[in-house]
Formats: structure tokens, C-alpha cells, sequence
């Protein structure tokens, strides 16, 4: 397949000290549809994951800190497949980076179009296993990453479970059942208590406030609920 034909784009990120080979994979990257953001201290790299790259391209010799514990302090707090590079050729290396949660390892020097072959695989793997991973019980509600499953009255937010009180969950269920209607605070004082919610009229508007901090949301540019002044408030989450 050539490369212009390819037109799924990717964020990825480099955190690699060679400044010249990161400028030299930005460009052949982007032949291949993906977008390189690089970083060249493990500090850099660990503010560059706050944009939620796809995929992470991790040097294993770092100036601030090792690239093998570096990759184990990403995995703890992400999840996104990681390719390690070193110019080291210790099979040991391999190893340890594999055993702290890198998905594949690649030793420098090595040719752009392998490493390219090797995001796709990796690309590739972790999409068929989100894929196996994705509740396919017709009674879950999602929006976007945002999945709610009543049965087993578990929520989660871009993969990571939320800690909802039996009443915000109940909220959020009512939310996202009603997506784009606007819903009074009598209306939903009325949903709640009619599932025996201990739910009183001034409490709405705490237990929304509540709900929104959970899922990091903003009521001045809200990405799930927004209020509607002097009526109530409206889900407006993004489609499944």
C-alpha cells in the first residue's frame, strides 16, 4: 500500500533525545497518515501525554531520567501501546522494557519503514483488543468514552472506571438515556425519586455539580451537561 493512500491519521509521541531523528520520523510519519508530536526529556514527554496520543515511541536513554522506568511510570497512570528504541543491543534491555509494559522494541539504527510496519502492528493490535474489550450487552448506554452499564452498575471514562455514588449514577443513566432534552430539576427530582433516590429539591443542583467534577467537566464549555438557564439542564454528550 503506498503511502498516500493511507488516510486514518494517528497521534503519536516520540520521547527521544536525538533531536534530528525526531524532525527526520515527523516527516516520513506523516507520509504514512500519522502525526508526530516530539519530546526530548522524559519531563517534556510526560506533559506531552496529557494530549492522549495514540501511540508512544519511548528512547530508552533519556537525559533526565531511564527510559525503562520512565515507561513503567507511563503505564501505571496510561494506557496506549508503546514502542521502545535503544541503541543499545542487550537482550536484557528487550526483556525488562517488555516486562514493564512495552508492547514492541525496536533497536537503533533502524530503517523509518520498519518502525512504521511496527506502529501499524502495534495500531493494530490494540484496536482488535479494545475491540474485545467493549461491553456488547445491548442494555449498556455510551457516549462517546463515556460507558455506562446498568445491569452490572459500573461507569467508565475513556477506560477508566468513575466512583459514582448509587445517586449520581442513577443521574447519569437519566442523562444519557435522555441525550439532547432539556430536563427540569422537577423532572428529574421526579426520575430519581420514582427509582427510591433520597433525593430532596434543593440537592439537584449539588448532585449535578457533583456528577459534573467526577466526569472533569466544565458547565462554562460543558463536553456532557449544560445547564439551561432558568429551565434545568441538558446531556449533550457526543454520540456512541
Amino acid at each position: 500500500m503506498r503511502p498516500e493512500t493511507i488516510v486514518r491519521t494517528h497521534n503519536l509521541l516520540i520521547i527521544d533525545d536525538d533531536d534530528a531523528l525526531n524532525r527526520l520520523l515527523e516527516e516520513y510519519l506523516g507520509k504514512f497518515g500519522h502525526r508526530l508530536t516530539s519530546a526530548t526529556t522524559a519531563a517534556q514527554g510526560l506533559r506531552a501525554l496529557q494530549q492522549q496520543p495514540d501511540l508512544l515511541i519511548l528512547d530508552i536513554m533519556l537525559p533526565d531520567q531511564d527510559g525503562l522506568s520512565l515507561c513503567r511510570d507511563i503505564r501505571r497512570e496510561h494506557d496506549l501501546p508503546i514502542i521502545m528504541l535503544t541503541a543499545r543491543g542487550d537482550v536484557t534491555d528487550r526483556i525488562v522494557g517488555l516486562e514493564l509494559g512495552a508492547d514492541d522494541y525496536l533497536a537503533k539504527p533502524f530503517e523509518p519503514r520498519e518502525l512504521v510496519a511496527r506502529i501499524d502492528s502495534v495500531l493494530r493490535r490494540a484496536s482488535e483488543r479494545r475491540d474485545r474489550q467493549r461491553p456488547n450487552d445491548r442494555h449498556v448506554v455510551t457516549c462517546g468514552d463515556l460507558i455506562l452499564d446498568p445491569e452490572r452498575r459500573t461507569s467508565s471514562l475513556a477506560g477508566r472506571a468513575l466512583d459514582l455514588t448509587s445517586t449520581e449514577f442513577d443521574l447519569l443513566h437519566i442523562f444519557m438515556q435522555s441525550r439532547g432534552r432539556v430536563l427540569s430539576r422537577d423532572q428529574l427530582l421526579l426520575k430519581l425519586r420514582g427509582i427510591d433516590a433520597d433525593v430532596y429539591d434543593r440537592s439537584i443542583d449539588m448532585l449535578v455539580s457533583r456528577l459534573r467534577q467526577k466526569l472533569g467537566d466544565d458547565s462554562r464549555s460543558p463536553r456532557f451537561i449544560k445547564t439551561v438557564w432558568r429551565t434545568g439542564y441538558q446531556f449533550v454528550g457526543p454520540l456512541a
